[in-house]
């Protein structure tokens, strides 16, 4: 089984755990589950979570509204009318989304509001380094690898004590380490123990 579909998903830097989309709603209120298409070919079945498919062709099933998704599993409370007649088949992401995608937006603020702030310079060091090797890709790729080096060496030696600081004595509940790094749980501790099996 395979997927079919461009992604067409709103990411945010340094929240991976939130991957926002359009999602749809049935006219009963439900949210739909993948759509599958049998092409033909063998065994091999297409499936699909793009808004659009859920348009009643295909043996699809036919969305009436539509409403910002996130891959944490928020759901917008806004829902959106979807008319079929506006939508190009050829190019559906022409059609206005843009309200599902302003409250994902705002749903990614109150998760940034609640994260660990980071300090001023430190912010600001990152975003120079960040502009500086994008340069030096360019320029000197092996430098750039060389600086990606070097952060992975400080990742290796820092990373380890922090998480062990951060996870001692069970001070810190799961719920607000996730929260303080704009993670989910699941990818909170994943993250942590990583870092744990780098020392």
């Amino acid at each position: 089984m395979g997927t079919w579909e461009v992604s067409m998903d709103w990411e945010r830097d340094g929240f991976a755990s939130h991957k926002g989309a359009v999602g749809v709603l049935l006219a009963d209120g439900s949210e739909p589950g993948p759509a599958y298409f049998d092409t033909g070919s063998g065994s091999y079945v297409h499936e699909s979570t793009a808004w659009f498919v859920y348009d009643g062709t295909l043996r699809a099933s036919t969305a009436t509204r539509m409403r910002g998704k996130c891959s944490c599993g928020w759901r917008g409370e806004n829902t959106y009318h979807i008319d079929w007649e506006e939508v190009c088949r050829e190019d559906p992401y022409a059609y206005d989304t843009s309200g599902p995608s302003n409250d994902w937006a705002t749903h990614l603020d109150e998760v940034e509001a609640l994260t660990v702030p980071l300090p001023e310079a430190v912010t600001e060091l990152l975003r120079e380094l960040r502009a500086y090797v994008e340069r030096l890709v360019d320029d000197s790729p092996l430098a750039a690898l060389k600086v990606v080096n070097e952060l992975e060496t400080i990742t290796a030696w820092i990373g380890p004590t922090a998480a062990s600081f951060a996870l001692r004595g069970d001070e810190l509940p799961w719920s607000r380490i996730a929260e303080g790094l704009g993670m989910t749980e699941p990818d909170a501790r994943s993250r942590l123990f990583r870092y744990e099996r780098l020392s």
